[in-house]
This record gives C-alpha cells, sequence and structure tokens, in this order.
C-alpha cells in the first residue's frame, strides 16, 4: 500500500525540480538525494508489507516510509500553494520583492530545512530495514524499473478482462425458503404483518429480502412497496422520509415540506399516507428493537393485508417485532447446495481438474454453509492457476481452522490479502460510505482517481479504473446493485467487508472515521471520514495533520464557516460535503488549490472563486429534486475539469474552455444556442434535460468523439428536430426521454449505435423498420414509446440485436416477425403490454429478462 505513496511523492520531486530551475545547488542536491533514496526503498516494499501482519516492527518500517512520502508531498504542495497565493493582487509587492530567486534564496529557506530533516529521517530509516531484516525482492538493483513493470502488466490484465460478473441475484439453494415466504406474504390475510427473517451476517437475509420484494407476485399484489436499510447509527427521522419519498415520489414540494417537519408530524404523515393503501416496507438491517419501536407506529393496520418485512441479526429483535407475525431463522446451506453455489460464482470450472476439485470440496466444506464466505473464496480460487497455487490456499486455510470450521473473517481477509497492492487500496475505498449505502459506480471511481490510485498510462483512467471496479466485483468483494449500458451503475460492500475495510485502512492509516463518542480521529490518517457530529469534529486541531481527503457526511450540519480552509485544509485532494439543503458555500473554497475531486450535496450556488481550482479533475453538485444549481461563469476556468454533474439552469457562455472534459451531466437550460462545442474533443458523455421544443440542440453534432447521449424532455414537451444525430460517428448509447413528433425517413440515427432506450417517445407510425437497419444495435429498449397497435421486424432486420425489451406499450395488438429477423436474439422483457396476446413463436423460447434497465 505504501508504494502507491512513494510512487506519488517520487513523481512530486520530480516534477518540483523540473519546475524549479533556479534551485541552488546544495537544496537540488538534497531534493534529488531524497527521491532517489525514496525510488530505492520502493524495492524493498513488497517484502515488508507481506511481513508486517505478522511483525509490529516491520509495520511500524512501512508506516515510517508511508508518513515520509505525505511529508514530502505536503512540504512541495505548500511551497507551490505559497507560491500560487504571490499571484494575487494583494501581494504584488511581495512578488516583486521575490522575483529574483537568485538574490533572494530565503523563499526556499523552509523547504531547504524541512527536506534536510526527511533526509536524516530517511536514513534512520534504512538502518531499521537491515535489522528487521526486510529484503530486495527485485533483482540485482533493477527492483523500481521492475515494479513499475509489474504494475503494468498488472492493470493490462485487469483491463484485458474488463467485463463483470453480473450475479442477476443468484440466489442458491433457498427456492424453498422464497416459496415459503411467497406464501406467507400472499396468504389471505387481512391483518398488517410482520415478517422477520434473521440470521447471522453473511447468510444472505438481504438477498432474501430482495428476491422477494422484487418477485413479480409481490410487485402486482402490493401496489405500494418502499425499502430502508436501517444499521447501526440511524436516525429515525431520516427513516420516515426515506418511506415517504419511496412513495410519493421526489418532487420539490414534497421534499420542503418533509425538511420542516418533526419526527412525529413525519410519523403521522406517513401513517395518513399509508392509510387506504396495500403496502409491503422492508426494514433491512435493524440492530436494536428500539429501531423498530420507533418505526412500527407509523404503519397501520387497515385489514387490508399490507405486509412488512424485517431483516435482523438478532434473534430477540425477530420474535418481539410482532406477537402475531411469521419468524424465520435463515438456514445454512447444505453442503449440496454450497457446492452448487461455489460452482456458480467460479469464473472458469473447466479448468478445474479431478484433483483441484476433491480440493475444493475440502474449503467449502470448511465455510459450514455460509454464502458469503463460499462466494468469496470462489472469486479467490477463480484468480488462482494450476492445482499447485490452490493446494496453497487449502494450506493456508488448515493452518486456522477451528472445530472443522473457518472463521469468515479468515475467509476474507486471505482474499483481501491476494489483491494487487493497486487493488488493496481501492478495495479499502470502499470503507469511507456509511453503511449500507448504495454506491454509484462513477463516484467511487472518480475518487480513486482523485486519489491517485489508478496509474496513469496510455489508457484513459476511467477505463482502467472502471477495469478494477469489475475485478473486485469478480472477486465477490463488491456487490452489483443495478447496471446500464451493460456496465454496473450501483455497486455496494457487505458489512462484514466493510468491517475489514475499515480495520485495514486504520492499521495502514489510509482513513480514520470519526468517533464522536471520544470524540477522536486518528491523527496519522491523511484522510478523515465524518459520519455525523460535523461541529464537532470541526472544534479539533487540525493545523498540523496537512489532511489529503475530507468525506463529510452530515444532513444537520450547515456552518461551513467553520471550517479553516484556507489554513487547516490547504493540502486537500478531495472534498466530499453531504449537508443541510441551502447551505452557502463560502468564497474560501478557491483556496483549496490542489482539489481534485469536489462532491456538494446540499449547496445550490458556487462562489466565484471556484474557478480558483485549476487542478480540479471532478466537480459533482448534488441538490434536491427540482432545485438547480447556478454556475458562475467562472466554472469555465477549470482547465482539468473532467467530470462536470450539476444540474444547473444558466447556460454557461465560455463551455468550450473546459477541453479535457469528458463527461458532461445535468445540463437544465439551452447550453448549445449559441455555443459550439467543437473545442470539447474528449467529450464523451453527454446528458442533457429539461429540454423544450424551442432549444437548439445541432451544435450537439459538433461533438465528434462523443459515446454516449443522454436527452430528456419537459413533461409533455416534444423534441427539436434530431436531425443532428446523423453526424455524431461515433456514439454508441443513445437515450431519449420525451416526444418526438416523428422519425426521419432515412438515416436518422448514425450506424455506430449498440443500444438504445426510447422513453414516452408516444410515435404514431412503428419505428421497427428504421430501428432494425442499424447494423451495430444489440441492446434496444422501448417504454411508452409507440401508440400504435402493431410492430413489424422485417427480413435480415436487427442482425445484431441480443436484448429486447417492450414496456408500456398499451394499445399493442400484434408482434410480426420474418424469418431472419433477430438471428441473434437471447432476451425478451415484455411489460404493459394488455392488448399483445400473442408473441411470435420464435420467441417463446427466448430467455427473460428479469431486470427492466431505468
Amino acid at each position: 500500500m505504501a508504494d502507491a505513496f512513494v510512487s506519488f511523492a517520487v513523481q512530486k520531486l520530480g516534477d518540483f525540480l523540473i519546475q524549479e530551475v533556479n534551485l541552488r545547488l546544495s537544496l537540488r542536491g538534497d531534493v534529488k538525494w531524497l527521491r532517489n533514496e525514496l525510488l530505492f526503498m520502493q524495492s524493498f516494499l513488497k517484502h515488508a508489507e507481506e511481513k508486517q501482519s505478522g511483525d509490529q516492527r516491520v509495520q511500524q518500517w512501512v508506516f515510517e516510509i508511508n508518513s515520509i512520502a505525505n511529508e514530502v508531498v505536503a512540504i512541495l504542495e505548500t511551497h507551490s500553494f505559497v507560491a500560487r497565493e504571490g499571484d494575487d493582487d494583494e501581494f504584488a509587492s511581495h512578488l516583486k520583492a521575490c522575483a529574483c530567486i537568485c538574490r533572494k534564496e530565503t523563499k526556499f529557506y523552509k523547504v531547504t530545512k524541512e527536506i534536510q530533516s526527511l533526509k536524516q529521517r530517511i536514513m534512520d530509516v534504512s538502518r531499521k530495514r537491515e535489522t528487521y531484516g526486510i529484503t530486495d525482492i527485485n533483482n540485482a538493483g533493477e527492483g523500481a524499473s521492475n515494479r513499475s513493470n509489474d504494475q503494468s502488466a498488472i492493470v493490462r490484465t485487469l483491463r484485458r478482462t474488463a467485463s463483470y460478473v453480473d450475479e442477476d441475484h443468484i440466489f442458491v439453494g433457498f427456492q424453498d425458503v422464497v416459496q415459503r415466504l411467497l406464501a406467507e406474504l400472499l396468504k389471505v390475510e387481512p391483518r398488517r404483518s410482520i415478517i422477520s427473517i434473521y440470521g447471522m451476517g453473511g447468510l444472505g437475509k438481504t438477498t432474501l429480502a430482495r428476491n422477494l420484494y422484487t418477485s413479480p407476485n409481490i410487485v402486482s399484489s402490493f401496489p405500494t412497496r418502499a425499502w430502508i436499510c436501517v444499521s447501526q447509527e440511524y436516525k429515525t427521522m431520516d427513516l420516515l422520509r426515506d418511506i415517504i419519498k419511496s412513495i410519493q415520489g421526489r418532487t420539490k414540494e414534497n421534499l420542503d415540506l418533509l425538511e420542516k417537519m418533526t419526527e412525529t408530524d413525519l410519523e403521522i404523515y406517513l401513517r395518513d399516507l399509508l392509510k387506504g393503501l396495500k403496502y409491503l416496507v422492508v426494514v433491512d438491517d435493524v440492530w436494536h428493537r428500539e429501531a423498530w419501536e420507533s418505526l412500527k407506529r407509523a404503519f397501520p393496520d387497515i385489514k387490508n393485508g399490507s405486509r412488512v418485512i424485517i431483516t435482523t441479526r438478532k434473534e430477540d429483535v425477530a420474535e418481539r417485532a410482532d406477537d402475531k407475525g411469521f419468524v424465520h431463522r435463515l438456514r445454512f446451506l447444505s453442503q449440496e447446495e454450497s457446492w452448487n453455489l461455489f460452482l456458480t460464482k467460479l469464473l472458469d470450472v473447466q479448468v478445474m481438474v479431478p484433483e483441484m476439485e476433491r480440493l475444493a470440496r475440502d474449503m467449502v466444506d470448511t465455510c459450514g454453509g455460509l454464502p458469503l464466505a463460499i462466494v468469496v473464496l470462489s472469486g479467490l480460487l477463480s484468480h488462482k492457476r494450476g492445482l499447485e497455487e490452490w493446494q496453497k490456499v487449502e494450506d493456508h486455510i488448515w493452518k486456522n481452522i477451528k472445530d472443522d470450521s473457518i472463521e469468515i473473517s479468515y475467509i476474507i481477509s486471505l482474499s483481501y490479502n491476494d489483491l494487487p497492492t493497486v487493488l488493496k487500496q481501492c478495495f479499502l475505498y470502499f470503507g469511507v460510505f456509511p453503511e449500507d449505502r448504495v454506491i454509484y459506480a462513477d463516484d467511487i471511481m472518480q475518487l480513486w482517481m482523485a486519489e491517485g490510485f489508478i496509474p496513469r498510462g496510455e489508457e484513459r483512467m476511467e477505463d482502467v479504473a472502471e477495469g478494477f471496479l469489475n475485478e473486485l466485483i469478480r472477486r465477490s468483494l463488491i456487490q452489483v446493485v443495478s447496471t446500464m449500458w451493460e456496465k454496473v451503475a450501483k455497486c455496494r460492500i457487505h458489512d462484514l467487508l466493510r468491517d475489514l475495510a475499515i480495520k485495514k485502512a486504520l492499521e495502514l492509516n489510509i482513513f480514520d472515521i470519526y468517533n464522536p463518542r471520544k470524540h477522536s480521529i486518528s491523527s496519522f490518517c491523511l484522510r478523515h471520514v465524518i459520519h455525523g457530529r460535523a461541529q464537532r469534529y470541526l472544534s479539533l486541531d487540525h493545523s498540523n495533520m496537512k489532511l489529503r481527503s475530507i468525506m463529510l457526511y452530515d444532513r444537520d450540519f450547515c456552518k461551513l464557516g467553520l471550517i479553516n480552509f484556507r489554513n487547516e485544509f490547504q493540502h486537500l485532494y478531495v472534498l466530499h460535503l453531504e449537508i443541510r439543503s441551502g447551505t452557502k458555500l463560502p468564497d474560501a473554497i478557491g483556496s483549496l488549490y490542489h482539489l481534485k475531486f469536489l462532491t456538494l450535496r446540499g449547496i445550490h450556488d458556487l462562489p466565484s472563486s471556484i474557478g480558483n481550482l485549476k487542478n480540479l479533475q471532478t466537480l459533482r453538485v448534488f441538490n434536491k429534486y427540482g432545485h438547480l444549481c447556478q454556475l458562475p461563469p467562472e466554472t469555465a476556468d477549470l482547465i482539468n475539469l473532467r467530470h462536470l454533474v450539476a444540474w444547473y439552469s444558466n447556460p454557461l457562455k465560455h463551455l468550450s474552455k473546459l477541453t479535457s472534459l469528458q463527461v458532461l451531466n445535468g445540463i437544465s437550460c439551452d447550453q448549445w444556442k449559441d455555443v459550439d462545442p467543437i473545442d470539447l474533443v474528449n467529450l464523451r458523455e453527454l446528458r442533457m434535460f429539461c429540454i423544450a421544443k424551442t432549444y437548439s440542440l445541432k451544435n450537439i453534432g459538433n461533438l465528434k468523439h462523443l459515446h454516449t447521449l443522454f436527452l430528456g424532455c419537459i413533461r409533455d414537451e416534444s423534441f427539436p428536430a434530431l436531425e443532428f444525430l446523423t453526424t455524431c460517428q461515433k456514439l454508441q448509447r443513445l437515450w431519449l426521454k420525451g416526444r418526438i413528433e416523428k422519425l426521419p425517413l432515412s438515416d436518422p440515427f448514425p450506424n455506430s449505435i449498440t443500444m438504445m432506450f426510447l422513453r414516452y417517445s408516444k410515435l404514431m407510425v412503428d419505428p421497427m423498420p428504421i430501428l432494425g437497419i442499424l447494423p451495430r444495435l444489440r441492446n434496444l429498449d422501448l417504454k411508452g414509446a409507440y401508440e400504435g397497435k402493431e410492430i413489424s421486424c422485417r427480413d435480415n432486420s436487427f442482425c445484431q440485436l441480443e436484448f429486447l425489451r417492450l414496456n408500456k406499450l398499451p394499445n399493442l395488438e400484434r408482434w410480426h416477425l420474418a424469418t431472419t429477423a433477430m438471428p441473434l436474439i437471447k432476451g425478451l422483457n415484455i411489460r404493459g403490454c394488455p392488448q399483445l396476446k400473442e408473441i411470435p413463436k420464435r420467441m417463446k423460447d427466448v430467455e427473460r429478462l428479469k431486470r427492466i434497465h431505468r
């Protein structure tokens, strides 16, 4: 892990030598020596990290190297920050006095002293290395080069296997349980009843509940459904709000109303809302009886068959939830079920020779029928090649076995230890998110990039990060929640794996989570995470910490003036603020010169000083539904910005200056009327909403490298002319939501399109003849897209189509499918087409898709 920090420090030292060409010789010599010594130390780090788990002294040695590397970065960034301040007008006289470095060497005095101090520290560390027996695992002094090549090879391998294993809610061994609980949920029993599912962590309680929740019979029987996660740390008001939002939606008026309510108001409001509705609510991961007691009064019993599902690890919580309720203790898997689950998750069953199967069966038996342990073991063995490597895994397991079974924590640790270093830090970072949090894939990948976890090379960092995420999923360390465009859209980490990530991260000083009860947080960690009581956290002294990242989750916090951006947080690379809606962002945010990632939730307007953040790569602004933000004109000065995600209401006049931009998401205005985006040569993904028929979209056709395009109209509005799409010759994914008055008769879409979603297009003419000629179209989703009675797919049409979804086509009666149409079709989903009584005979054997892409 320290290898990544050392690499970053070496890069910074090299940049410093290039930029500061007038350094006096003694300082230049010290910087070169420090850089070379850190390069040399890199060759020992892998051996040290392998030894540190069993040797406290080695662990301390790794920590000292890590500390030195971080100190180097902080010193150089402080120098850069001070030098930059000289660019401000108020410092003009100071700049003039320091104009000649040769005459005014005092500018580097502090840097010189601090570098010399680090030089002494690294000599001490070098002596300790010999004492602790840490050897160079690479040969003949070629360590740094070889390690760099090894890392590049790992990155290439991960990118070659960039697709992920889509679990598709694999649920081995519990089909009988599902049927039993479905019967309990659907039985003719007017009384509102509680179904409690309990068992130890890793048994699959949440997976079982989700399987029930998404069952077609449940969806059709319960018109009103909601799902909330409680976890150990919860706020009853937030839980009540989440249930109401699930039922009523997230309109601006509704959200504003909920924000003003007290807990009692929310309870009464939800109770009144549910009266007259047949509802199913899942209350997931309840740890304390008090949590359920604080919620149950809001669920009225009006004798209409409503149900509540509770999942918990605690038997007493399950037993006491409802005197007349149904309690199910989730069992462990049988030996046969365990083996079937293992095979289901194994990436390549074909390579398993009989000797390997014998080893695997023995290892699976030691998992004691615990599904999480089995899938993690399967993910681990999927990345081990041959009998010898599988034997090593079994040897490790048998050394730690107790009572013929292995602790789940050991299996998880074994899988973690098997990760390449570049993946370990990515996995640990999942621990910063609140428990049970659904995590957007883009969010975690962009955080990795800002933290320097993604190696720079020939490939786009976004593509490398995607490969890393998919690898963690294949190893069953991360779970897929939903997909979009055949990619992971949302994911989560299991509680037990999150516990490991937090423990390891603290050991390695990656990050620490603020403990408000002890009013403490590690001063050695460069990343601080705050899951509440932000104001109390800010009362700590941060002046000497040189923090790199702040992740602040506190919807009750609004006093941003308490954050001393200029003095205490000037080294920040990552800032995530999830705070009370309507909070004002202070001008001092512009002093965070090194900032690469900025996420703001609850802030409507940004100050003009945001334009000072020249190193910013990602800017994400999220507000309550209906609240658009105001981006100042200076946003266009963010020359290194790669991802801009903000629902903004006024056009950015100089948007084309953002030539590094790759993702632009949230345009809610007529952005392209007076702006030609021809200079946005790197833009690959564009999302634009609230479109009116009067808008001008033709300039979008000048985005020659656009791969993904989302366009959504204002409700009941129609799209303006869509002819510009023809010129987007690299466009692969197209999502259109809104009325399309008519499709052009010839070449309305580029031949490059592979996936197309049409939402509420309300076409009067059958679109299939036009869509069927697209030569690369693999995935077609039509929802409310056509109001006619008949669709016709001609011979040789849809030659590459694999997946088709027809949804909410209420008038559709007939579907004509020519003999040679759709020769490669694999999956079909038809919903909301009540008049379609018969589907083509050839389609009856096609697999029914379980999930609708959103």
